[in-house]
């Protein structure tokens, strides 16, 4: 039997992690992640502030300590906080662009700032990074554009196999040969 997938989704935010706001994003992405993976997995969800180093540190936190997939988000706009995609960048070994080029593409759909967004991908070890924005509903925009390359990325980096749902999001996989 394979193991549970380890998921961590890190919300990115000053006022949800001093408790002024409520995190939407957290629950949007793991209520998105429960309606398409169907195999086993455990979700853990975490708040820390705007800032690239604390960002940084519970990212490398979380992959070293063996997530297989970590959803981050918030922090990937213009403002002068907004600092996650840096904090990816110091903790990543390989970054995959076409992740943030697909959902700024599907978020252009929706609306015009989208190309605001520093979405994007990385690989630490055997775990895949990705950001995601802070609206629950952009989340599943974002994630339904890119989330059929994941279980895949996540086959070929050594992490955790997931399944999904094909009537939610048909997972790619090259056929055997």
């Amino acid at each position: 039997m394979t193991r549970p997938a380890r998921i961590a989704i890190l919300t990115v935010s000053d006022r949800a992690a001093s408790g002024e706001y409520e995190d939407k994003g957290g629950p949007g992405a793991e209520a998105w992640l429960r309606g398409v993976i169907t195999s086993d997995m455990v979700i853990d969800r975490h708040i820390v502030p705007d800032g690239r180093e604390v960002v940084a540190d519970k990212l490398r936190e979380l992959a070293d300590g063996g997530a297989d997939l970590i959803l981050v988000t918030g922090g990937t706009g213009p403002a002068p906080r907004d600092l996650t995609p840096e904090a990816v960048s110091d903790v990543a070994e390989r970054e995959y662009p076409g992740f943030g080029e697909e959902m700024r593409r599907a978020s252009l759909r929706e609306v015009p700032t989208a190309i605001l967004s520093r979405q994007t991908a990385v690989s630490r070890g055997r775990t895949l990074i990705i950001t995601i924005p802070g609206k629950p509903s952009a989340i599943a925009t974002c994630l339904d554009a890119v989330f059929a390359a994941v279980p895949y990325c996540l086959d070929l980096l050594g992490a955790a196999r997931i399944e999904t749902d094909p009537a939610r999001i048909e997972a790619f996989r090259p056929k055997a040969k």
